[in-house]
């Protein structure tokens, strides 16, 4: 049977969905220095900082962020190489590491103003309309119960409401997998999923996702997936729900 959406692409140049990934990502300075991680519903003094340096290159060029608290002559020197930086042959396929590269240089530079605790890197996605399976449901708090054998934690009232749409995989009475807005802006949303270990490989996760992101469209909102390139699960829900990589991303903290 033909599917009843027509073929997807982007809704926006990927330079302007990797800007909106940005702004949701963090919380900024006027100056557009990172300060904190933007996870929804958290007060300020509730939030990491956010990495030392952040980078996202699409085909059409790349943009990067650093932290406020970092020196002035460093963030010469970062935006010195970071204006070197070229655009990924396929935002899809993880770039092959090269020494001498302008990462390896940044990533020097980063290293001698101080030891590097976490790195992180990979793709980013616009989740396209896709049908939502049997079994999905928004949790409100009439059904949150079906989140208490598994995902307790999801049933406050911050995750409930200030953090925007949770969707649910449901199975024998109980969530086993949910799907809910890891970050939230008044432009976009950006999906965080999580699923029961046993339930794995069965398609609740990727089920959740279709129906937070259908969820997410009614609000008038820009459904967004990232996840890291040795995520194999997440990366697997991506290519099953046809996202649509837009950009590569890169952390350094």
């Amino acid at each position: 049977m033909a599917s009843p959406f027509p073929p997807a692409r982007l809704p926006l140049p990927a330079s302007e969905l990797l800007r909106i990934h940005a702004e949701a990502l963090f919380r900024s300075d006027a100056a557009g220095r990172l300060r904190f991680n933007a996870d929804p519903g958290y007060p300020e003094d509730e939030l990491d900082p956010a990495p030392r340096f952040w980078m996202g290159r699409t085909q059409q060029g790349a943009i990067w962020r650093a932290r406020a608290d970092l020196p002035g002559a460093l963030v010469e020197r970062l935006a010195a190489l970071a204006a070197t930086v070229t655009p990924p042959a396929d935002p899809a396929s993880q770039p092959t590491p090269t020494r001498g590269s302008p990462a390896a240089a940044i990533r020097a530079a980063l290293e001698a103003h101080a030891p590097v605790s976490e790195e992180w890197s990979g793709p980013a996605f616009w989740i396209p309309e896709s049908s939502v399976p049997p079994g999905t449901v928004l949790i409100t708090p009439d059904n949150a119960h079906l989140l208490e054998a598994h995902f307790p934690w999801k049933r406050t009232p911050r995750a409930l409401h200030a953090a925007g749409p949770l969707v649910a995989a449901v199975a024998d009475d109980r969530a086993v997998a949910v799907c809910y807005c890891a970050r939230l802006t008044a432009v976009a949303a950006e999906a965080g999923v999580d699923t029961t270990e046993s339930a794995r490989g069965h398609g609740h996760g990727r089920a959740a996702v279709a129906g937070w992101a259908a969820a997410i469209r009614q609000r008038g909102l820009l459904p967004l997936y990232s996840t890291s390139w040795d995520n194999h699960a997440s990366r697997g829900i991506a290519r099953r729900l046809g996202m649509l990589a837009y950009a590569d991303t890169w952390s350094v903290a």
